[in-house]
């Protein structure tokens, strides 16, 4: 039996692992003062038909705790498809089972999005016609900032942002924006076609390019909470903020979704801008339709749950869509979704999935539809 995690977005640490029965796990902290943890990614190798029961141990001090009461692992055995395994938290540690048909297993907190699909991804929408590709600048490491540019960029056209994963662990978020981008860029769908004449859109579908390859859940290089950063970005902290505004004042912006996952709910649900300093009711009335409207467009999105309201005037401006929403005074909603299930329409197999992000992303155009000609 080997155990590894000495890859793209891997995270674990051995602590002992005599059989495989008994292997005991951390998970390692991202760097910064707050040493957030929760993601974890790694492979279990020469363990074809035996029982594995994998505990890890400092699950109890992790982040968001409570984010283990119902959660099911993710696990694939040939990294395409990921289903959930049984898992069970007691007394702060985290225990997962499963029996693979394979000699080789990978586990991971929700089902990982690669910086080699992100590759993939960049470069196939590139070459569609009506979309071109920008760098915006460059992370810590020194990655590249990707952004997509989808239409045909006449300076009246309304401006349609979608920013995904400031936290690097939240991967279901770029597969929202996976699927988002797949239906935009089909010219036969009336829906891209009705929204391309309105605007150009503009999306970043990785914020953290850094945080995602080194298995971090929160954070950047350098241990900051991108999505606390939008009122005081900079070169030397955030750099990825820093750009990605700059673009966005270059630019302009009429509507902003930051697309997320949420460790503790079981639902996919908006945190709209209603508290910001500045808002207006027309504001408020684009964030209720766009609601309505994903609710029709898809029954797994719902505006029941979610997080509480601030009160008037006192939204936190250090995040994005506050900042944006008070900056620009568009429509900017950030967009959360489960790491466990939606507990609507829970699925007993493979929970909230890859493919039920995808149909969220697309179903998001739907949405923006609704109230784009009122932004």
């Amino acid at each position: 039996m080997h155990i590894s995690s000495q890859f793209d977005s891997g995270n674990i640490e051995v602590v002992s692992a005599t059989t495989p029965g008994e292997v005991h796990l951390r998970i390692r902290p991202d760097p910064g003062p707050d040493a957030f943890f929760q993601w974890f990614h790694f492979r279990v190798a020469g363990v074809q038909g035996e029982s594995l029961t994998l505990k890890i141990l400092n699950a109890g001090e992790a982040s968001y705790p409570k984010g283990w009461e119902g959660y099911r692992a993710c696990v694939s055995e040939d990294r395409e498809n990921w289903m959930r395994c049984e898992t069970d938290y007691t007394d702060g540690v985290l225990t997962i089972r499963y029996t693979p048909a394979s000699d080789l297993v990978y586990f991971a907190y929700f089902a990982p999005y690669s910086r080699e699909r992100h590759h993939d991804l960049i470069a196939a929408c590139q070459v569609q016609p009506y979309c071109r590709h920008e760098v915006i600048g460059e992370t810590l490491d020194g990655e590249p900032m990707d952004m997509l540019i989808i239409g045909d960029e006449d300076p009246s056209a309304k401006k349609f942002w979608t920013i995904a994963r400031q936290h690097p662990g939240e991967s279901m978020a770029e597969w929202f924006v996976e699927g988002m981008l797949t239906r935009l860029l089909d010219d036969s769908d009336p829906i891209t076609r009705a929204l391309l004449k309105l605007g150009t859109f503009y999306v970043v579908p990785n914020m953290n390019p850094d945080g995602s390859r080194r298995g971090h859940l929160r954070t950047n290089a350098k241990g900051i909470n991108l999505n606390r950063e939008w009122d005081k970005a900079s070169l030397e902290n955030s750099p990825e903020v820093f750009h990605t505004l700059a673009a966005m004042e270059r630019i302009g912006l009429d509507y902003c979704l930051d697309v997320h996952g949420d460790e503790g709910l079981p639902y996919n649900f908006i945190a709209g801008a209603d508290a910001i300093p500045s808002v207006t009711q027309k504001q408020i009335d684009a964030r209720i339709a766009f609601e309505a409207a994903l609710a029709r467009a898809n029954p797994d999105f719902q505006s029941e749950h979610g997080y509480p309201k601030a009160a008037p005037g006192k939204a936190n401006l250090s995040m994005g869509s506050t900042q944006l929403a008070e900056r620009f005074g568009g429509l900017a909603m950030t967009l959360e979704m489960p790491f466990k299930d939606n507990a609507n329409d829970p699925d007993p197999i493979y929970g909230w999935s890859i493919p039920r992000c995808r149909l969220l992303g697309a179903a998001s155009l739907d949405a923006l539809l609704a109230v784009a000609a009122d932004l």
